[in-house]
């Protein structure tokens, strides 16, 4: 059913009705005191065409980092940012069209799938510093040891599960939040179209992004814990973890957990602003979009380009240093690479 065959609510003239879809078409002002559109305001040009800019350049960015190193977070970021542009453009669109009713479902739909990209980015990150920090072998066989009257006891490993289940967990879990999400949007596209209740796609996306917090809560829980004992470790004199912690694997550290924490807390405020309603406090007012959703996506992806964890930790291995526990230099993203990696014979095997 299209939008101009919806019936007109109890009460309103036909004739009227009619005109009201026919605004959704097309590019008229915005007459708040007569006809309020969807997102009941009028969405500001300024900060619609700043966010396109700002997230198109973020997209290229990370294309070129893409271009020049061949990992697979790249193009995740990349992905992210060209739909968040996508969503931008369509408010920019609304601000010179505030009744289309097409711009306005392109944003919903974008903007509440694109940070999906930027947090399975930075679970593909803990997994690679895992690597960085050779802990790998704690979760293979170890041969028997006969224990010696002064061997000191073991000390429990940094991470709580082998490395690559971190990113296959949640990776999916991220997958499944991303379906939900999807479905959720284009449910309540389809119904803002026909002019029906749009209560089952809004509950569908709150469902989605409450998963994705309820994941990343999951994550930071474990991430601090690894952390937690990296520390530990370091204060008992671990002089592997010591030597591993360079000025670059800092600033790694840093630009995740700032990109984390940018993402949780939109998600918190994406949340709460879709249980409220389409006619709730938080959804009526741009200003909490543009500084809880937009500001806080592009702090997220622009420091994973001005940081990125592949350029900091790249750095540190042309410059000589050795991975812990490792024979030589090793480049720690060789598994995320989309480039075949040769043997020392020559025979190219996947990463």
């Amino acid at each position: 059913m299209n939008s101009s065959d919806s019936p007109p609510p109890p009460g309103v003239d036909p004739v009227l009705w009619d005109q009201i879809l026919h605004l959704h078409e097309g590019c008229l002002p915005f007459l708040i005191d007569i006809l309020p559109n969807s997102y009941t305001y009028w969405p500001n040009f300024g900060a619609g065409l700043t966010f396109s800019i700002l997230f198109f350049l973020a997209t290229v960015g990370h294309l070129l980092r893409y271009a020049h190193f061949r990992r697979w977070t790249s193009p995740l970021l990349a992905l992210g940012a060209l739909i968040e542009t996508t969503g931008w453009a369509s408010r920019t669109w609304s601000s010179k069209c505030p009744y289309n009713q097409t711009a306005f479902l392109i944003q919903i739909t974008t903007l509440i799938i694109a940070p999906t990209f930027f947090a399975a980015a930075i679970y593909l990150f803990l997994n690679q510093l895992t690597t960085h920090f050779d802990l790998q072998p704690q979760f293979q066989p170890q041969p028997q040891q006969t224990p010696t009257p002064n061997q000191p006891p073991a000390t429990k490993p940094l991470l709580l599960l082998p490395p690559r289940l971190y990113a296959t967990v949640f990776c999916t879990c991220d997958i499944i939040s991303l379906t939900i999400q999807a479905v959720g949007g284009a449910l309540a596209s389809r119904a803002a179209a026909d002019a029906t209740d749009t209560q089952p796609g809004t509950r569908t996306m709150v469902a989605g992004i409450a998963f994705q917090l309820a994941t990343m809560s999951l994550f930071a829980l474990l991430a601090g814990a690894f952390l937690l004992r990296v520390m530990r470790d370091m204060k008992s004199n671990n002089t592997t973890l010591i030597n591993s912690m360079t000025h670059e694997v800092k600033l790694t550290l840093l630009s995740i957990g700032l990109a984390f924490v940018a993402i949780y807390v939109r998600s918190v405020y994406r949340t709460i602003e879709l249980a409220q309603g389409w006619e709730g406090y938080l959804i009526t007012r741009e200003g909490y979009f543009i500084g809880l959703d937009a500001a806080l996506m592009f702090v997220a992806v622009g420091v994973l380009l001005v940081f990125d964890p592949i350029v900091l930790l790249s750095t540190r291995e042309t410059r000589g240093d050795t991975v812990p526990g490792g024979g030589g230099t090793s480049n720690v993203y060789d598994s995320m690479s989309s480039e075949p990696k040769q043997t020392g014979r020559g025979v190219s095997v996947e990463g």
